[in-house]
């Protein structure tokens, strides 16, 4: 079996992407036998098979490896084009193929590579985009339980320079795994003589690598940390992420909500760096949608057409009602998907909300209907029967901002429920909506109430 697998033959199974074939072939042989192999090899070639074989069986593997082999494998593995390779399979493929490495890999590979390496190496680390994993740095202090404060503090001294922070140092056993973290206050204060062991007290929080990092800023405002630690699926400490990378995530997950509120697709890079084609992109698709939208509007005012022409003060009034109905929505509309992203609001108090809004709907449709009838005494507007007239858009007026309010506030909750991001439920898109509703709402009400005056 050896002899078959040295040379061209495994180079023609990564080649033509036979990684179901190669896994098999390989995963049949001893790890100190694919080590061997692997001496012969390419260190690119290497870093695609190592990626294909099962997690434990890699390890195995790379224990067997001469330092310098593995270093070279590091380093291969945070190179492009390891990734090349990885993004032309497909993706069902390629989700079951990135698995993590080896919690001991992992450590070593993430502190030897550039930043632009490790970038790339977190990608084939097989974490998220949105994942903690992509935003976490090796650059931390680690310490064994039984070393004493005074060999902590001495070990600062040696590798603390370069290290992100220096506030809190994590507790390792001899394979990594994380025990526990402790403040530098508590070094400080401590007897040098006393063990690390003795101070611990097993109450932490980690993260874990594959978390999406929006739940990483949730932990960070309840815990009121400036850091804290990442490990994988194994509890092997990994990296860590410190505040400013959270702060870096609420910028970006801020910028990229108001963006989809305002009904454009999320930019992804600074406004003034985003190629105009890229612009233009990014805003016609909702834009389409919403001239779509309009076309219902345009629908609606068509088919009332005869009740337009019998009392043409209809259609002055008809913009007074709809941009009530369309802005009390956005509003609305913009309170809960703030609440959403805060974890102030949860898809379960649907109820409470909808109780909520309906009320606010009530209370701002029936002022905004006193301020109509005010204006209406002040300035008629020219025509009979001016107290149904009036009457009529003082209804229209508390029905449409109800139902705005309403359509406001489910929108959002139902786009969460179905596991959608609420901020695609735009306020131009929740405008739109009730546009085409009101216009509905107006005449019904006005065809009830003008019946055998105006109409």
């Amino acid at each position: 079996m050896l002899g078959q697998l040295v040379g061209p033959d495994i180079v023609e199974l990564i080649a033509s992407r036979q990684f179901g074939e190669l896994r098999a072939a390989i995963g049949s042989l001893s790890p100190d036998v694919v080590a061997e192999i692997f001496t012969d090899m390419s260190p690119e070639d290497v870093a695609v098979i190592f990626r294909v074989l099962p997690r434990e069986f890699a390890a195995d593997i790379f224990e067997y490896l001469p330092f310098e082999t593995q270093e070279d494998l590091l380093h291969s593995l945070g190179q492009e084009q390891v990734a090349s390779v990885l993004d032309e399979m497909a993706p069902d493929d390629r989700t079951a193929l990135l698995e993590e490495l080896p919690g001991a890999v992992t450590q070593r590979l993430l502190t030897l590579l550039s930043p632009d390496e490790r970038r790339i190496a977190t990608q084939l680390l097989g974490y998220p985009p949105e994942s903690i994993g992509r935003r976490m740095t090796p650059d931390y202090v680690a310490v064994r339980a039984d070393w004493t404060v005074a060999q902590v503090l001495e070990h600062i001294r040696k590798v603390g320079r370069d290290k992100e922070t220096l506030n809190v140092m994590y507790v390792t056993d001899e394979r990594g795994r994380l025990l526990d973290d402790i403040r530098l206050r508590e070094l400080v204060l401590a007897d040098p003589a006393t063990r690390l062991i003795d101070m611990m007290d097993r109450q932490f929080y980690a993260l874990r690598a594959d978390q999406d990092q929006e739940e990483a800023v949730k932990e960070f405002s309840r815990l009121d940390r400036v850091a804290l630690p990442v490990v994988d699926s194994t509890g092997l400490l990994v990296g860590m992420v410190t505040v400013d990378d959270v702060l870096d995530v609420v910028q970006e997950e801020v910028t990229e909500d108001v963006q989809k509120m305002a009904a454009v697709e999320a930019l992804d890079a600074p406004y003034l760096t985003v190629s105009l084609a890229t612009m233009v992109r990014k805003r016609v698709g909702w834009l389409a949608l919403l001239l779509l939208g309009q076309m219902v509007t345009v629908r609606a005012v068509r088919y009332f057409g005869t009740q337009i022409d019998r009392a043409i003060v209809l259609s002055f009034l008809m913009p007074l009602i709809l941009s009530s109905g369309g802005n009390s929505g956005s509003q609305t509309a913009s309170l809960v998907i703030r609440a959403l992203s805060t974890g102030e609001l949860h898809v379960r108090d649907w109820l409470r909300v909808l109780l909520r809004e309906v009320a606010s709907g009530l209370a701002l449709g029936s002022m905004l209907a006193l301020i109509a009838a005010l204006a209406f005494l002040v300035i008629p507007p020219g025509e009979e029967h001016v107290g149904r007239v009036a009457l009529t858009v003082g209804l229209a007026l508390i029905s449409v901002v109800v139902y705005g309010t309403f359509l406001g506030a489910m929108l959002p909750l139902v786009l969460s429920r179905l596991g959608f991001d609420p901020a695609v439920s735009s306020t131009p898109f929740v405008a739109t909506i009730a546009d085409a509703s009101g216009i509905v709402i107006y005449f019904a009400i006005a065809m009830l109430m003008l019946r055998g005056t105006l109409l």
